[in-house]
């Protein structure tokens, strides 16, 4: 006797056997394609971190956003640059950078600038406006006059600029009602100046007036 064969039996061999070539075939392609890509890594930084730039340095303008995100507990020191320098602006530098670093936040100097009104080894302070002064506005400053002479001002007494008011401090030469007042004002910000050369951290008062109040004030 034969034995018969189930037809619906014989076609579900066919099928599993099909399913079974398919899915062999699905796993070559896939192991050939990882075997012949280069690298063969994946990324596991966040999308955000890996397309974030890299920060070159501190020493960034806040003229157009003082709300950006910075790490608060960092120390910073704002520096207003204006004047002849190519990018003048509210600039933010690091504790201990000098003028020379704030005059390069703010793309150097202007064509027209006055190289010698500035000390640019001298250190910063937060809250300072460093103002550049242009040739011209350098040379028609009217010069010191010499100590002792009648018309210092100041009756040949030295004025200490920790203690003096603005009346006061308005005797000495060249210093007009606006820079006195920013003496006051840099004064009650800042605490005592500590030597006179602090007084160059004064916004108006470069190397040229300095050395002409030198031996006429003290601290």
């Amino acid at each position: 006797m034969t034995q018969l064969t189930d037809p619906r039996r014989a076609a579900v061999r066919r099928l599993v056997g099909a399913a079974i070539v398919v899915a062999l075939v699905a796993l070559g392609v896939a192991v050939f394609t990882v075997a012949v890509t280069p690298g063969g890594g994946t990324s596991v930084l966040p999308a955000a971190e890996a397309a974030a730039p890299a920060t070159h340095g501190a020493r960034d303008s806040v003229s157009a956003g003082v709300g950006a995100a910075y790490d608060d507990e960092a120390p910073v020191v704002y520096v207003h640059v204006l004047g002849a320098v190519n990018a003048p602006g509210l600039y933010r530098l690091q504790p201990g950078d000098r003028a020379v670093d704030a005059i390069a936040a703010a793309h150097g100097f202007a064509a027209d600038a006055d190289l010698g009104a500035v000390n640019l080894a001298r250190p910063v302070v937060d809250g300072e406006q460093l103002r550049v002064l242009t040739v011209a506005e350098a040379q028609a400053q009217p010069a010191a006059p010499a100590v002792g002479s009648a018309s210092g001002g100041t009756g040949g007494a030295v004025v200490n600029v920790n203690t003096a008011t603005a009346t006061e401090l308005e005797a000495l030469p060249r210093i007009g009602p606006a820079l006195a007042a920013r003496i006051v004002e840099w004064r009650e910000r800042h605490g005592r100046f500590r030597t006179v050369d602090d007084l160059i951290a004064v916004s108006g008062i470069g190397e040229k007036l300095l050395d002409g109040l030198r031996d006429l004030v003290t601290v």
